[in-house]
């Protein structure tokens, strides 16, 4: 095939994995403007810039469909960790919990309940947002003009919704008067027409207000809930998500789980759209998740469309010597915390200081045994949790406690020793299982979330770098799929999770044989110095958004050509 007059970028030689589950093939990519316009065995002719990408693959850019980057754009367009792990499009707003609509003097609060459910610091949130609008449809306004490297859509949040029309009385628990929910839906449909993906709520009683009170909503009845699922069928498009209350205060029949799932399916019925909720596996209930995936199949066989996600890994907590380490509330360690990085190091090396870290450490009450604190072993990240990387084996091999085994590590590191502990799929096996199933979808990563606890951003790489080439457990073309069109699908991102002529060009050209995971890094670098985990790869030789070159081996290569993308566009 001759190159159409005009091309700006062939890619060549690849390796094409479409994004469809088909098998892949090799093939050239043509791309003009923001658009792929031929994928072929051959394109003769040239292009202003060609990319040989021989012995690579060439898949559609990763939609993550699980972020919390709603203030995070401001100050990093980029936005970092995602711009490292093949993503090109992410949703904004699950869990309830976003900055608009917002009603005079709400924008404080919004953002305390942001840094209390999600750990991102309320002052960056407040001085890193111009908070410049009311509806969210200003809010995505907002979100349009802003230079990003990725494109995003956002869900419009039932927290947020109901304090602007309750106010105060939000926080208390059942449904709003008649009057409440028709204020809500009122705005839920001004967002939906605005470009909305959906709307998302939160029942967990895990996400809280900073006075423990659980967030606005988490107790509504169904008439609040399925007054969205009007909204949602009267614009004909977008979805529900939730974080739902999934075993909790439950009885041995899961019966409030059965409703909460039932609750679910009837939004889906009577909105006629898809609904997205987050299921992972728990060693406190372990086998919660396959009770309430059979609830699911009787509700996708009464007519309903749920579609659980799940992540690809074990959802982890990290500790390191220079964020916070498990022994935090003991005065040693608390006394550590104030010091510099240097000083840290040299506080491990002073016997009488060692000495009193060791025995606070060891009389510190924690919330896990040392058998759940995994070592993340030198080298790539690993976080398949095996018994041997725990800290408790790292002290038996040594023949001393795990403080001061974990102590005895960061001196032989040089400080830079991970601890996983992981707080949901704990296991593996479990992650297996869900993720064999067609209903289930990839997500959970919490992109922009949880800042300084977790770092699962990652997970693209990790499925591709794990189950994929070292365990060889599903195809690299399945593989794809799930993190391609199977997201971009449900979460309406048209266009786009497929390499065809016609969609967006957002793809990536990875180096498979080399991908790599580096270990997570902890950084000062938000706003007011504030920290965070980062997590950086390999092997991603090339990254490009609306058919410009974002990612360049894991550098910016200075395109910021991310897109607001709106429901039904």
């Amino acid at each position: 095939m001759t190159a159409p007059s005009g091309i700006d970028l062939i890619i060549r030689n690849g390796t094409v994995v479409d994004g469809t589950g088909a098998p892949a093939r090799r093939a050239d990519v043509a791309i003009k403007g923001d658009r792929i316009v031929a994928v072929k065995a051959t394109i003769s002719g040239r292009a202003t810039r060609e990319i040989d990408a021989t012995d690579r693959l060439v898949t559609p850019g990763f939609v993550d469909v699980h972020t919390h980057l709603d203030a995070q754009l401001a100050w990093d367009p980029m936005p970092t960790s995602s711009c490292w792990h093949g993503i090109t499009s992410a949703v904004l707003g699950n869990c309830g919990v976003t900055f608009a609509p917002v009603g005079p003097g709400q924008k404080e609060f919004l953002a305390e309940m942001m840094e209390s459910v999600e750990d991102i610091p309320r002052e960056a949130i407040l001085g890193g947002l111009p908070w410049d609008w009311t509806t969210y449809g200003d809010y995505l306004g907002w979100l349009d003009r802003i230079p990003k490297g990725i494109n995003v859509g956002g869900l419009v949040g039932h927290c947020a919704l109901r304090v602007a029309a309750m106010g105060e009385r939000a926080m208390t628990e059942g449904s709003g008067t008649a009057e409440d929910i028709a204020a809500m839906a009122v705005m839920a449909e001004e967002a939906m027409r605005s470009g909305a993906l959906g709307i998302s709520t939160s029942r967990t009683l895990g996400h809280t207000v900073p006075d423990g009170r659980p967030v606005p909503g988490t107790w509504a009845e169904s008439d609040e809930l399925l007054a969205f699922a009007d909204v949602l069928g009267k614009v004909g498009r977008g979805l529900f998500e939730g974080a739902m209350r999934l075993g909790e205060r439950d009885n041995e029949a899961l019966t409030n789980t059965r409703h909460e799932i039932a609750l679910l399916g009837e939004i889906s019925r009577r909105s006629g759209r898809p609904v997205s909720y987050g299921l992972v596996q728990s060693d406190r209930r372990p086998d919660l998740y396959r009770r309430v995936i059979e609830f699911n199949r009787e509700e996708n066989a009464n007519g309903a469309l749920l579609r659980p996600q799940t992540t690809a890994r074990g959802i982890g907590m990290i500790y390191n010597l220079f964020n916070r380490t498990p022994w935090a509330r003991s005065t040693a360690w608390q006394e550590l915390r104030t010091m510099s990085r240097e000083e840290r190091m040299a506080a491990l090396r002073n016997a009488d200081l060692r000495a009193r870290l060791i025995a606070d450490g060891d009389t510190t009450k924690l919330p896990m045994s040392y058998e759940q604190l995994f070592v993340l072993p030198v080298g790539d990240a690993r976080y398949d949790c095996k018994v041997e990387d725990s800290l408790a084996a790292h002290a038996a091999r040594r023949g001393v406690g795990p403080v001061e085994a974990f102590i005895d590590l960061c001196l032989e590191r040089n400080g830079f020793v991970n601890l996983n502990y992981p707080i949901l799929n704990h296991q593996l096996s479990a992650v297996e299982e869900m993720l064999d199933m067609d209903l289930i979808t990839l997500g959970l990563a919490d992109a922009g979330a949880h800042v300084g606890q977790i770092m699962d951003t990652s997970q693209p790489t990790f499925l591709l770098t794990y189950w994929v080439r070292e365990r060889q457990r599903w195809t690299v073309e399945e593989a794809i799929r799930r993190l391609t069109s199977d997201t971009a699908d449900l979460f309406g991102f048209n266009g786009r999770g497929r390499l065809q002529a016609g969609n967006f060009a957002d793809l990536n050209v990875i180096d498979f044989d080399h991908l790599s995971l580096p270990q997570p890094e902890y950084v000062n670098d938000l706003p007011n110095g504030a920290g965070r985990y980062i997590q950086g790869s390999t092997g991603y030789d090339y990254t490009l958004v609306n058919g410009e070159v974002f990612m360049d081996h894991g550098e910016h290569a200075g395109a910021l050509a991310g897109r607001l993308v709106r429901s039904g566009s």
